[in-house]
């Protein structure tokens, strides 16, 4: 896995966990790797991988059972989706729209640009 410098590592393997229940990989009600099982396959120290998953407790999205592991949350896919949300449209939003402005982005343009999005992304099967 690649990190950035600008988020907390427990942050970005959360978020990719979080990506991999939405993608189906982690079925709600279902078991996720262990604690040494993630960090080996993100190649991190378990202690960032615990962080994490206590992160990801934290949130309602996964669960422990006691000496069976860690499972996925039933209506995680509703929280993982509405957390995203907000933070998208409290952080990334306005940033995005001033950058729009500053350059003379129209929004006609950026809803061409959404929809070709959208278009490639359901022809690739991607997202």
């Amino acid at each position: 896995m690649d990190f950035k410098e600008s988020k907390a590592i427990y942050l970005q393997i959360a978020d990719r966990i979080c990506d991999e229940i939405l993608l189906g990989v982690y079925p709600e009600e279902g078991r996720i790797p262990s604690v040494r099982e993630y960090a080996g396959m993100v190649e991190v120290n378990a202690n960032t991988v615990v962080r994490s998953f206590d992160y990801l407790q934290q949130q309602g999205i996964i669960y422990n059972k006691r000496g069976i592991g860690y499972f996925v949350a039933a209506g995680a896919h509703r929280v993982i989706y509405d957390l995203r949300k907000e933070h998208f449209l409290q952080e990334e939003c306005g940033y995005f729209f001033k950058q729009c402005v500053m350059l003379h982005i129209s929004a006609d343009e950026l809803a061409g640009m959404y929809q070709d999005f959208i278009t490639e992304s359901e022809k690739n099967k991607s997202i």
